[in-house]
């Protein structure tokens, strides 16, 4: 089994464990349990009931439900779980909501929820920023709360454009270091779950996402002067030239370095 890093304030905590037979015995937490498996068949018997979840199935199991664990085939199975505070649940849903969303099949496939579970557990060996965790839970946040229509608020305010530009120019102001989540809160006048739902809806893109993006843009721009990739990620504000590459590369599909080669390339054939 793997722990991984602590996240800080707001971080859940994450697991990673692979199990072959009887994995674990009846037992309930107090938190949501968000998980994906990754391997083999994993079994369970929740609600009264035996569950066999496959590779790429979300699981969620509410607050205080008994529930145990097993492998469904020879070689055991695999997968990764984080544990959601029911409170942060509840701030990261709409303004007017009702209750703490319920989903009946506690085995998913619902794609926004299996997508914001992947994108939680992804690179777990490595700690999350507070505007990582925001904008990962909002999103398991409102996929729950589609899923099960008693969560539906009696209303839902429009997207607040002002708040969502506020966010951005501060985040481009402070773009070569992190900007303290509690700073973003007090410049736009939104929660961090709030501002991630505005920033969603107005620029279809969480506020990390886009910070990310924005970082990359930098980085691009000194490589094309000729900076060194440790320089260019320091430059952009990424921890570390792998924390550079990693991103740059499920953005653009090449690495930083392939990136700059090509274009050297392209501009030796210039006329």
């Amino acid at each position: 089994m793997r722990i991984a890093p602590g996240d800080g304030p707001g971080g859940p905590e994450r697991i990673e464990a692979r199990f072959g037979g009887q994995a674990y015995a009846p037992h309930r937490h107090d938190t949501y349990a968000i998980g994906v498996t990754l391997n083999g068949v994993q079994s369970f018997t929740y609600r009264g009931v035996e569950r066999n979840s496959l590779p790429g199935n979300a699981i969620v199991l509410h607050p205080d439900e008994m529930h145990d664990g097993h492998a469904g085939a020879e070689g055991g199975f695999r997968y990764r779980m984080l544990y959601i505070d029911p409170d942060a649940i509840r701030d990261a849903l709409p303004d007017g909501t009702r209750s703490l969303p319920f989903v009946k099949e506690c085995i998913s496939r619902d794609r926004a929820l299996c997508a914001a579970a992947l994108s939680a557990l992804r690179h777990i060996d490595r700690e999350k920023t507070e505007l990582e965790w925001a904008s990962d839970i909002s999103d398991i946040a409102n996929a729950l709360g589609r899923i099960d229509p008693a969560t539906a608020p009696r209303r839902t305010a429009p997207a607040d454009i002002g708040a969502v530009r506020l966010a951005k120019q501060a985040m481009l102001e402070c773009l070569d270091r992190d900007l303290p989540l509690g700073d973003l809160e007090s410049i736009t006048g939104q929660s961090r779950f709030a501002l991630a739902r505005h920033f969603r809806a107005v620029s279809g893109i969480s506020p990390h996402r886009w910070l990310v993006m924005r970082r990359l843009d930098r980085a691009r721009a000194a490589l094309q002067t000729g900076a060194t990739l440790s320089a260019a990620a320091a430059e952009a504000g990424f921890a570390d030239q792998a924390h550079m590459t990693r991103h740059f590369k499920n953005a653009f599909g090449m690495t930083p370095g392939a990136w700059r080669e090509r274009l050297n390339y392209l501009a030796s054939k210039k006329p």
